[in-house]
């Protein structure tokens, strides 16, 4: 696989990333750069690792993680989704606001969720001819910088809706989730 293959597939494997990275800024009080940094690390660092898996389960297990792959997906986005749009219609107290960060847990399940399309990419790179530590890398290195972007730009979001930003970033997320199967049945890439 040539340099121009690898970024392309780098930043295709950081795109459902991004989207989600705007739903979780936009849930956040004004988010901060170093907790956007913060987030593109998590996802980052997960998006990295998941292609390594997937070409380790290549040869042995491909069938069944492409087979589930895009279920699993949808119904972890799903959940985080609907999550966030309860939260969102919840009343808040007078005391509680936003948040200004997102435990770690939240992020990591949802880089996860976002990341598995790069384990089963992984696993087909299984297959073929290529280094799969600078794929990864540079896999993880899109994934960093969309995803700090995208809660930047969620920043700019929750500004505009107000106290319900949540419950579009749930949104987005059932969203990506359900174009996820969507896209895996029907062809559509």
């Amino acid at each position: 696989m040539n340099l121009v293959s690898t970024v392309l597939l780098a930043l295709a494997m950081s795109t459902d990333a991004f989207a989600a990275a705007v739903g979780k800024g936009a849930a956040l009080h004004k988010p901060q750069l170093r907790e956007a940094i913060r987030t593109g690390l998590i996802f980052g660092s997960i998006e990295a690792i998941t292609p390594v898996v997937g070409w380790f389960l290549g040869i042995a297990a491909a069938r069944y993680v492409v087979a589930w792959d895009h279920w699993i997906a949808f119904t972890l986005l799903g959940l985080l989704g609907l999550r966030m749009i309860f939260a969102g219609f919840r009343e808040p107290d007078p005391i509680e606001s936003r948040p200004q960060s997102h435990p770690f847990w939240v992020l990591a399940t949802t880089g996860f969720a976002t990341s598995i399309d790069a384990m089963a990419i992984g696993v087909g790179l299984a297959f073929l001819n290529v280094n799969i530590v600078a794929t990864a890398a540079a896999i993880g290195l899109a994934t960093f910088t969309m995803v700090t972007l995208g809660v930047m730009v969620g920043r700019v979001l929750g500004v505009v809706v107000g106290k319900r930003a949540e419950i579009v970033g749930g949104l987005l997320l059932i969203g990506i989730g359900s174009y996820i199967p969507f896209e895996h049945l029907t062809g559509v890439a």
